[in-house]
């Protein structure tokens, strides 16, 4: 009787039907392994609370619906299509919650398909080469604390084109000039320069070789903003 519950509309002898033990078993693995991969992504990561609870229940969710469609291909297209949608009512992540989203997803992908014995393996093996390249900082640009974004302010009489070349021959590896924009009334100009410190340490010498030249007008040094981190 309890089967009956349990059993689609649409079934036939053709069909074959998944047992409640069975489904269980794999949405127990699925919830397991979600848990896992969440554990895994708090480390040394920024998280909300959300995304932390969704990647926990992602796995689980696939694999209920690779084992819903499974051996029925046009099901299966019309639900890929309905996951390819997902894309476009969420905010842009970074690269590394878009992967840690693929890994849940396949680990309920495998799950769905009824290999749990792999979806196990998967799930270890990518949570730990995930910790691994974040303990040992895989990718991390060593010097990026020397590439700075400097803001300068002069008069308008001065010549900006070569006026600081020298003091950037001496304290910086290279330069650029990004923006020239005219302020107050056009009285002045605002530099704006790309550059690649020598030293991090000689930061103040140069800004204090900057002010005697541009008659201590406003001077702003902040780190140059990335986006290594977004797909």
């Amino acid at each position: 009787m309890l089967d009956q519950w349990f059993k689609g509309l649409f079934d036939s002898d053709l069909v074959t039907v998944i047992s409640i033990t069975d489904f269980l078993l794999c949405l127990g693995f699925s919830l397991g392994l979600g848990l896992i991969m969440s554990l895994t992504y708090m480390v040394r990561t920024r998280y909300t609370k959300s995304f932390v609870v969704t990647l926990a229940l992602l796995p689980a969710v696939v694999c209920v619906v690779i084992m819903l469609v499974n051996g029925n291909v046009g099901t299966g297209v019309a639900v890929a299509g309905a996951f390819s949608l997902v894309r476009f009512r969420s905010v842009p992540g970074t690269a590394k919650e878009i992967c840690a989203l693929f890994l849940a997803m396949g680990a309920g992908l495998i799950a769905g398909m009824g290999y749990l014995g792999f979806s196990v393996l998967f799930t270890v093996v990518m949570c730990v080469m995930f910790l691994l390249y974040s303990f040992l900082d895989f990718g991390e640009k060593r010097r990026a604390a020397t590439y700075k974004v400097l803001s300068v302010t002069i008069p308008e009489d001065l010549d900006y084109s070569e006026i600081f070349d020298d003091i950037f021959r001496e304290f910086t590896v290279s330069h650029s000039l990004s923006r020239v924009k005219s302020t107050n009334m056009g009285s002045m100009f605002k530099l704006k320069y790309n550059v690649v410190l020598r030293d991090p340490k000689r930061e103040k010498e140069m800004i204090d070789k900057i002010r005697c030249r541009n008659g201590n007008l406003e001077i702003t040094v902040s780190a140059q903003e990335t986006v290594g981190a977004e797909l």
